[in-house]
Parts: structure tokens; sequence; C-alpha cells
């Protein structure tokens, strides 16, 4: 861990007078008790500088050594959260004192930097394989299909602060594998409330729950909006509606309600948020809101009707266009979460 003891200058001169003679690296090596790959360092910098005494450097040598580098890199390749304090404690116990701001610059250098870990819905296996069965089945849907669907779901709007964050240590495109991320449950707090739908013609109805969703509200929610949104949309016949398997959606009476209104669903696996494009429309939605800087709850839900209705149907054709590059990431990162 610490740096090697520096040879004396009468031992690189004595290196370079037995390589004159014509003797081997290894032969200098056993003679002085030299690594051979001592001895070739400081025979090449003698044949390229004609000198062997230490060169100007352009700034202070690294406190950690190469070997300490690879031991921190390899600590938070293991445990992305590892602190800072950790860290230094490590290389303290091996002989290097060092201090948080050189333990960031060294991992800045290895690619490493540290940021808030993403939170992400927990997967368990049995979704892993929903997912992938899902995206395997319908990787080669046509377009077409895709584009006779309408898209709903629920989200929450805060319209002050955020949730605390965690910092983990990443490379540039590994925000999203399970160890640099932070499992959620859907739903987890908020101040209002909307359901809204979409499909690739624009968007659909948006409403504001008012009360605590229930599977009857969520029933009265569907009798009200899903059909006069088909219809303003101008939805071809046998139109496909998707939600995801919240308890409400999925409970005995919503689904027999649904068979009697004769509802065609899209089968849906579970915690697939990235599966769904209204995920999209929900965080520009959410973006445009937050730079209205509503004041008031009543502020908050004028401003998010106004802004869902300004939502061009261009992007949500875009959305619906590039589905099946939403199902090839899943496949490709084997079932987990993907970045849409």
């Amino acid at each position: 861990m610490a740096k090697t003891k520096e040879l004396s200058k009468d031992t690189r001169n004595k290196i370079v007078d037995l390589h004159q003679v014509g003797k081997t690296e290894s032969a200098i090596g056993k003679q002085l008790g030299l690594k051979k790959s001592t001895v070739g360092a400081i025979i090449r910098k003698w044949k390229t500088y004609k000198t062997t005494d230490n060169l100007p450097r352009s700034g202070a040598p690294r406190k950690i050594s190469p070997r300490g580098v690879k031991m921190i890199t390899r600590t938070v390749s293991k445990n992305p959260r590892t602190t800072r304090g950790d860290l230094v404690n490590d290389l303290q116990r091996a002989g290097t004192k060092v201090t948080k701001p050189t333990i960031s610059n060294t991992l800045r250098r290895q690619g490493l930097k540290s940021c808030s870990a993403r939170r992400v819905p927990l997967l368990k296996p049995v979704h892993v394989q929903a997912r992938l069965k899902f995206a395997r089945e319908h990787l080669d849907d046509p377009d077409e299909d895709w584009e006779n669907v309408i898209w709903s779901d629920e989200t929450k709007i805060e319209p002050f602060g955020k949730n605390s964050t965690r910092r983990v240590w990443r490379t540039k495109n590994a925000e999203l594998h399970p160890k640099n991320t932070i499992p959620t449950v859907k739903h987890g707090g908020g101040n209002i409330m909307l359901w809204g739908c979409f499909s690739a013609k624009g968007p659909g109805r948006l409403i504001r729950v008012k009360e605590r969703m229930n599977g009857a509200m969520y029933r009265e929610i569907l009798s009200e909006n899903p059909l006069p949104s088909a219809r303003a949309l101008k939805m071809k016949r046998g139109w496909v509606f998707q939600h995801d398997n919240d308890p409400k959606h999925t409970a005995r009476a919503t689904k027999e309600w649904l068979r009697k209104k004769h509802f065609k669903v899209l089968e849906w696996p579970s915690q697939s948020p990235d599966l769904n494009p209204i995920e999209n429309l929900w965080r520009e939605l959410k973006v445009c809101v937050a730079q209205r800087q509503p004041q008031n709850i009543t502020a908050l839900e004028e401003i998010c009707m106004e802004e869902w209705a300004k939502i061009p149907e261009t992007v949500c054709e875009n959305l619906v266009k590039t589905y099946r590059k939403r199902l090839t990431s899943v496949i490709a990162n084997k079932g987990y979460i993907t970045k849409y």
C-alpha cells in the first residue's frame, strides 16, 4: 500500500555500469538482490534520458499507490454504498494516510463519482421473470397494436420538497444497476393524486382523485373516463386498455366490471413502470409544474390540468412508436429495470 523504498543513486548507477559491460537484467538483479522489472526500468530510463536521477514532475506524487487505487476501486465496485470515511480507514490500516477529498479525486480518475442512488421498484425473481416473459412475447408485435392501446396510471405530485437521498459510487452508465438503486414501493406519499391516460394520438383525460382511492372509486373512474377518452382520441375498434397490477386494479370486483363492460385489458407484469410510457409523461408534467412554482394545492391542480392539455400529440406518438426499444432493453438488462 505504502510507496516502495527508492533506490539510492549509487545503486542506480551500478545497474547502468553492469548493463554497459554486457550483463543481462536477470544477472544484474540477482547480483544486487533486485527484481528484474526494477532493473529494466532503471536501464530504460537511462537509455531514454541518459540519467538515472529523478526527473522533474508536473505535480506532487500521488498519495495513494497504484495498489491502493486498485483496492479502493475494488471495494466500491463490490459495495457502491461504501463511504469515503470507510475508505480512509481502510487505507490508514494499510499504512497510507489520506483525506476524503483525495479519495474523491482518486475514484473520479477511475471513472467513478458519487451520485444519488436511484429509487426503483423492488424486483423479486418472480417479477424479473414476468418482465422477461412479457418482453419476449410482445417483442414482435406490430406498431399498429401499440398505437391501439390506451395507457393509464396514477401519480402523486408534491408541490414542495423531495425525499432524502443516498449516494453511491458508480460509473457513467450504471445508474440503474441493482447495487446502485434504492428499491421503493409505488405511491409513497404526496399532496395531490392524479389519474390519467393517453394513446399514440395524444393525451386523454386527467382527473384529480380527491379522496383515498379504493376499488369502488377506481371502478367509478373507469366508468367515466377511458371510454370518453377513446372516443376523443378516435381509437380503432378493439382498442386495448392498460393498467398496472395495483390491488385496486386486480381486485375481483374490478376484473368482473371490466369483463362486463367488454374492456380488452393488456396483461401486465408487476413492478414495471419503465414499460409504461405514461411514466415519461408524468415526468414531463412534473417538470413543467415545478417550473411554474404553484403556491397551494388549488394552483397545483389547475397547473397540472393546463400542462397536461399542452402535451403535443407528437410526443405521445413518439413514445408509442419506440415501444419496441423498451422491450429490447428489458431483455438486454435480463429483466431488471431499464432507463425508460
